[in-house]
């Protein structure tokens, strides 16, 4: 038996239209059935062909043909095209397709026309059979540069102008030998009309000629009336034609209104045989006879070793029959027809048949306008029983709603699952439903199912008239609009299921349904499901099946077999939908199933289970027919699936990689899988419900066998059941469309698993197919390891493998169909790979209950999944579940990695961990990697190196997270002093950048107090002084220790530092307070022991992990001389703070010398400050670094004598520099100018810094000697009191004379005892005074200066005179009182 499945792709068609000239417009009359065919490669059964698989099938429909060629190994491009001819009605019979060795020529004959595509053959499309694309263009690619409306390729035909009564009845077409293109057509007189095109790459002219019974007739030069050519009879009118070739000449058979069959010889123009099909009739020729024929059929088949056969098929109503003919050829060129069966049909309405070797396939249309396809052997058939082809049901006609359902969900449900409805049937009800003309053809699966539901909802809505609904009222609404929608999707996937004809592939039988909207693909059934399937008549004929082999127990099984539909029959709805709901919500099938029995038996009005009971009694062996049915359900395999198979050549290979390999026979295949599944699982179901009432009734079995039924044959057909369920729903679940980053993001995930078998994914379907998961898992895993099994013991190239479908297909569906129990694990680890986690999660759902294999790696994916849905704490419960089964199960034990990684770790478990660990570092989870690391330090107890790892992961994700605490603990725990010394670095920074400073300062660091240190002050002297704080950080750490030596070292390298490095305003400010912190950290230690050690001026500090310098030779470097240690007291200290101070003070009031001012020593300091107008810093300097003060009084002098000069105009900025030196006092009893305030600062500096010899003095007139400035009278007197013989030098000095003179005269009055207090003389001159001198060295100079200028100097000699005479006179009385 065979099984067929649907598959419609959706495909993008080129629109291609053909206008003739001198056709007539066609005005309605005539109509021609709308048809279809198709057209196998000569070598699409071959492997290593490029046209292996591939096949194009037609359909026509008025004036429109549509060709799609398809293939069952690679994607084809541009695969379709719709031609439109307009006025020219296509004819039955009206295309044809031939291949020749460049080309595929395709012929079409029209009611006006008829029509020649010359495409490239697919083998000349490539420049070798080897062809590795994942897609190929089709021969339709270029149709559109074709120029169909060439006379060498289109004529429009002659005679067939006019009246629909000259139109073509059929017709056929053909290449000859020679390349012609032959056309014939059956006119309504009852003649045949051959119409020759020459070949297309010759030269030549159309010629045409008539076949007739009176005469033969040369070529016509038109169409001529019945009357000139005599008495023609309308019965010879031919309603199907079949040509056949020969060497030499072409056979063209006639099937005729007067049931008679008619072989014409083409060469020699003449009817060779003529057979009244009626002999073949066994009763009514006569009532048979007296009306025309209309709807026989006839099909040829040709090989070489049976030769030509024939089969009419004759449409007699309720008398329908198959007459097969032999033509056997005898001398003198005669022929004649042997009878070799004739077989009978009950059905009615014939589509179309097709002759084979062996048999004749059919389909017809029954009462009910549904789909029958049988075929039978007409060899070896003695009973005459057609075998039935199982054709997939049509949907539902009305779709159950339960109460506690939503109507919406449910029919979208219904309406989207695969094997229902095809997305053509639903946009044109969508089209009809919305009364548009919109095309949706560019919509994905999903956006259709939107389009519908808003639809839908639009038009429930639009039709409300109240506001307020009641739930029941609103639901019942919902019912009408969606049911309303849903019979109109029915009425157009009815309209698209009309069968229009049948395709045998000859190379590799298989065997297709054309049909309106797509193609069915017949395949073969398997015996248990042929047995389950089958009619109870059948059951009852027959006496062997396959599966036993005996006739004994093939009786037994056919008895069961028959049990098991009766209890299929008898389940009512209800309980069936409990055992499907069961299965859904885990229950145990057994008390399921247990429960439903009892509910039979309670409820069993009719006696059926009393005539189960009683069928069973005809079972002789029970026990072992059910261990049968069992052993054939079961899928368990031994065989091994390796996709690595490397023994065939490369070019078998990549045969191999591409065989079955297109989205359509994925789709076909997963629809097999699909209904195997669905049948196998209501098996199973009946098979437990009637082991169960074997339970019940325990007749003729022992209590033996009825224990073993308990205990084994239940639980395995529980576990069938549960298994077949699983692979329903998989086959029934679409796989979602993943956006392309989301898709990179995992795959990027999965690549840390590197599971290397894993194939990257791959979309090989059009956005209105959808695809489901079974459907991946084949075209990305299943299908290169089931392809490499299967021919993995076979010569492919030296025996030119042929594909024949039946064989190939079950093959491919009985090694597919064993993955929910094979331990590869590949199906769940295909819906991983492929990111379909809610897939997967079901699957794992379905699978838990009952599966005992790879249990620990279907929490793995399910771990995963539950990782893509954010759900992290339930996906590190199934990671840890999956751990104890690591070294068990072949996948997880590939997750675990190579064998030098397994080399390397103490447990498999380990490397399972470090897996899931990097999996969950590469998607973000740092808790759950702190988890799973814990746990996995209790398998590491041996295993120091996995400890340390572990440890250094839990610190790195603590740390990550803020848990300081928690990561110190972990990098205190770890045994490896080489990691716990990074993660004490990595530590120490990330804490520094996130300013968390306190609790890096109170760790306790035991036993790395030094590591600490070392790593602080390393980072400290590598990086930005400004943008990082190591060395405040480095002070804390020391203060919080009460280690004030280290911690004032560190602020005074820190203050060196910045002087050296950071010559800015903040910088001189951050100098100053670390100088200020260094000397509080020594004022707080014993004086004995406040001193530190100079911190190396260098650039380059030794710090751990330099690499050693080498010099030009590239020989390393000798070592430095080691320089002398420096011991800095607290004074050395407090004169860097002072001058740290300064600089800072200088900065301040004037920025821009910072720059300056940072590199100076205190000297030049002095200079700076003098100049910024800083006396009072200055001075402070000048004391603590023991410096002379005088530069500072000539400066303040200097800026004195040039406010005087420059009077009162712009004295901003002399108030600026007075502000920030400490007058003396404030005068408010008068208005003061600057240049006053200034007068009076350097008369508080003298005054407050006293000097040996007034040398201050001395310095500050000279200062304004030197410019010519008047010497003010204070600061005359004042050196007066102090050194009146210096300032009559400076007099002198600078010519002063006159002043000089008159400083003469004061002082020798002062001396004489005239105001002798304004010169410091404590007692005047006196007998009994003291001694006393006058500079006479000066006195003379100024004598002889005073001659030369001229200058009267009279009052001075006499002055000088009476001085002396004073002095001898005193001098005379001193020496007289001795």
């Amino acid at each position: 038996s065979a099984l067929s499945v649907y598959i419609t792709c959706v495909v993008y068609i080129k629109y291609v239209s053909l206008c003739l000239a001198g056709v007539a417009v066609h005005s309605g009359g005539v109509k021609y059935a709308d048809s279809a065919g198709g057209f196998s490669y000569e070598d699409s059964g071959k492997l290593l062909s490029v046209t292996s698989n591939r096949f194009i099938h037609w359909s026509t429909s008025g004036d429109t043909v549509q060709f799609v060629e398809q293939s069952l190994d690679t994607n084809l491009l541009n695969n379709a095209v719709r031609l439109r001819i307009p006025n020219c009605l296509l004819l039955p019979g009206g295309v044809c397709i031939q291949e020749t060795f460049n080309n595929v020529i395709i012929l079409i004959v029209t009611s006006q026309s008829v029509h020649r595509l010359v495409l490239p053959h697919p083998s000349h499309m490539y420049r070798s059979d080897l062809v590795t694309e994942l897609q190929m263009q089709s021969i339709f690619t270029d149709i559109g540069k074709l120029n169909l409306n060439e006379p060498a390729h289109s004529y429009v035909l002659p005679f067939a102008q006019g009246t629909q009564t000259s139109a073509p009845s059929t017709s056929a077409a053909w290449i000859s030998h020679q390349g012609e293109a032959l056309f014939a057509l059956a006119s309504p007189s009852g003649a045949i009309t051959v119409v020759t095109l020459p070949a297309h790459d010759q030269d030549g002219t159309v010629s045409i000629l008539e076949l007739k019974q009176s005469s033969m007739m040369q070529r016509l030069a038109g169409w001529m009336p019945t009357a000139i050519r005599g008495d023609q009879s309308i019965s010879d009118l031919a309603i199907s034609l079949a040509v056949h070739q020969l060497e030499d000449d072409t056979f063209i058979f006639a099937l005729c209104q007067d049931h008679k069959l008619r072989m014409w010889s083409l060469k020699h123009q003449m009817c060779l045989l003529v057979t009244d099909m009626l002999d073949y009739m066994p009763a009514g020729r006569g009532e048979v006879k007296a009306s025309p024929a209309q709807a026989h059929k006839l099909r040829l088949f040709f090989s070489s070793s049976i030769g030509l056969c024939l089969a009419i098929y004759l449409a007699v109503p309720k008398r329908s029959q198959f007459c097969v003919l032999q033509l056997v050829a005898s001398e003198n060129n005669r022929y004649s027809l042997d009878h070799i069966s004739t077989l009978f049909s009950t059905q009615e309405t014939l589509v179309d048949f097709v002759l084979t070797a062996t048999d004749i396939w059919a389909v017809w249309l029954d009462n009910d306008n549904q789909t029958v396809a049988k075929y039978i052997s007409f060899e070896h058939n003695t009973t005459g029983t057609w075998n039935q082809v199982f054709v997939q049901p049509s949907p539902e006609e009305e779709v159950h709603v339960g109460e506690d359902q939503d109507p919406r969900e449910i029919y979208l449900d219904v309406l989207f699952s695969p094997l229902r409805f095809t997305a053509s049937a639903i946009i044109k009800a969508l089209q009809i439903y919305k009364r548009g003309t919109e095309r949706y053809s560019d919509l994905s699966w999903e956006e259709l199912k939107k389009e519908v539901t808003v639809t839908v909802e639009n038009e429930l809505q639009g039709s409300v008239t109240e506001y307020e609904f009641c739930q029941e009222d609103y639901r019942l609404l919902q019912v009408e609009f969606w049911s309303k929608f849903y019979a109109c999707c029915l009425q157009y996937q009815d309209v698209l299921s009309t069968p229009l004809a049948l395709h045998i592939s000859p190379a590799t039988a298989m065997v297709c349904i054309l049909k309106k909207g797509f193609v069915s693909f017949l395949l073969p059934c398997f015996a248990i499901d042929h047995l389950y399937l089958s009619s109870d008549d059948y059951l009852i004929s027959e006496e062997e099946t396959p599966i036993a082999e005996d006739s004994e127990m093939s009786h037994d099984i056919l008895q069961l077999v028959q049990c098991l539909r009766m209890v299929n029959e008898s389940l009512p709805e209800d309980m069936a939908y409990d055992m499907e709901k069961a299965l859904e919500d885990l229950l145990s099938p057994e008390k399921v199933s247990e429960k439903v029995l009892e509910g039979l038996l309670a409820s069993d009005n009719g006696n059926v289970i009393q005539d189960i009971a009683n069928k069973l009694q005809d079972i002789n062996n029970p026990i072992v027919a059910i261990n049968m049915l069992l052993r054939e359900l079961d899928l368990e395999t031994d065989a091994e699936t390796d996709s690595r198979h490397s023994g065939q050549p490369l070019r078998v290979r990549i045969s191999l990689s591409q065989l079955y390999g297109s989205s359509v026979a994925a789709s076909l295949i997963g629809q097999a899988v699909c209904q195997t599944a669905m049948t196998r699982t209501l098996l199973c179901r009946d098979l437990l419900i009637l082991q169960q009432l074997y339970l019940r009734i325990g007749n003729n079995v022992s209590s033996a066998q009825l224990l073993q039924l308990q205990q084994d044959f239940i639980p395995r057909c529980s576990n069938l059941l549960c298994t077949y369920h699983l692979l329903k729903q998989m086959s029934l679940t679409l796989s979602s469309s993943v956006p392309l980053d989301i898709l990179n993001a995992d795959l990027q995930h999965l690549s840390v698993l590197e599971l290397s078998d894993s194939t990257t994914p791959t979309s090989r379907r059009s956005v209105l197919n959808p695809q489901t998961v079974v459907e991946l898992f084949y075209q990305n895993v299943a299908r290169k390891a089931i392809m490499s099994q299967i021919f993995s013991q076979q010569d492919v190239e030296g025996n030119q493998t042929m594909l024949h479908w039946p064989q190939m297909i079950s093959s491919v569906l009985t090694l597919f169909c064993h993955w929910p129990s094979n331990p590869s694990f590949l199906f769940p680890e295909c819906l991983m790979v492929n990111c379909q986690y809610a897939q997967l999660q079901e699957c794992v759902r379905l699978v838990g209950p009952w599966c005992q294999v790879n249990v620990g790696s279907y929490r793995f994916v399910l771990g995963h999944c539950y990782l893509a849905s954010g759900e992290g704490q339930k996906a590190l419960q199934c990671f840890q579940e999956a751990a104890a089964e690591v070294d068990k199960e072949e996948f997880l034990m590939k997750l675990t990695g190579s064998d030098e990684e397994a080399a390397t770790a103490t447990t498999p478990r380990l490397l399972y961990y470090n897996k899931v660990l990097r999996l969950l570092e590469d998607i973000g989870l740092p808790e759950l990697v702190v988890n799973l690391a814990t746990l996995a330090i209790s398998e590491a107890v041996n295993d120091e190196r996995c400890q340390a790892a572990l440890w250094t992961r839990i610190f790195k994700h603590h740390l990550d997270l803020g848990h300081n605490s928690q990561a110190y603990e972990a990098l205190m725990q770890n045994p490896d002093s080489s990691r716990q010394l990074d993660c004490l670095r990595q530590l120490v920074v990330v804490l520094c950048e996130r300013a968390q400073l306190r609790d890096l300062v109170q760790f306790s660091f035991v036993n790395l107090h030094d590591e600490v240190v070392s790593i602080i002050e390393s980072r400290a002297r590598a990086v930005d002084l400004m943008t990082h704080n190591y060395y405040e950080l480095l002070y804390a750490f020391h203060i919080n220790r009460h280690n004030y030596r280290k911690a004032g070292t560190v602020m005074f390298e820190y203050g060196m530092r910045l002087g050296r490095e950071v010559r800015t305003l903040r910088g001189l400010q951050k100098q100053v307070n670390c100088y200020l912190a260094a000397l509080s950290c020594l004022r707080l230690v014993h004086p004995d022991y406040a001193w530190i050690v100079q911190p190396s001026s260098g650039a380059a500090y030794e710090r751990p992990g330099t690499s050693p310098k080498r010099n030009y030779d590239g020989e390393f470097a000798a070592d430095p001389v080691s320089q002398q240690i420096d011991i800095l007291e607290l004074k050395d200290l407090e004169k860097e703070y002072v001058l740290a101070r300064s600089r800072l003070t200088l900065a301040q009031q004037e920025p821009p010398s910072a720059a300056i001012a940072g590199g100076a020593n205190s000297q030049e300091m002095v200079a700076l400050l003098v100049q910024t107008g800083l006396f009072d810093t200055a001075l402070t300097l000048c004391q603590t670094f023991n410096l002379s003060l005088t530069p500072v009084f000539e400066g303040l002098t200097f800026k004195c004598i040039k406010l005087q000069c420059k009077g009162d105009r712009d004295q901003t900025e002399v108030w600026n520099w007075l502000a920030a030196n400490q007058l003396p006092t404030v005068i408010t009893t008068k208005e003061s100018s600057a240049t006053d305030e200034a007068w009076r600062l350097l008369a508080h500096y003298l005054e407050k810094y006293p000097s040996q010899n007034a040398q201050y003095h001395c310095c500050v007139i000279n200062k304004l000697l030197s410019h010519g400035v008047p010497v003010p009278d204070w600061l005359i007197n004042g050196h007066k009191e102090v050194d009146a013989a210096a300032l009559l030098r400076l007099y002198l000095n600078y010519d002063q004379l006159e002043s000089a003179a008159e400083l003469v005269l004061e002082y020798v009055d002062a001396l004489l005892g005239k105001g002798h207090q304004y010169f410091g003389i404590e007692r005047p001159f006196s007998a009994t005074a003291s001694l006393v001198w006058l500079p006479y060295t000066s006195i003379d100079q100024l004598l002889r200066n005073l001659s030369e200028s001229q200058i009267n100097e009279k009052n001075l000699k006499d002055k000088l005179a009476e001085y002396h005479r004073l002095v001898d006179q005193s001098s005379r009385h001193r020496l007289m009182a001795r």
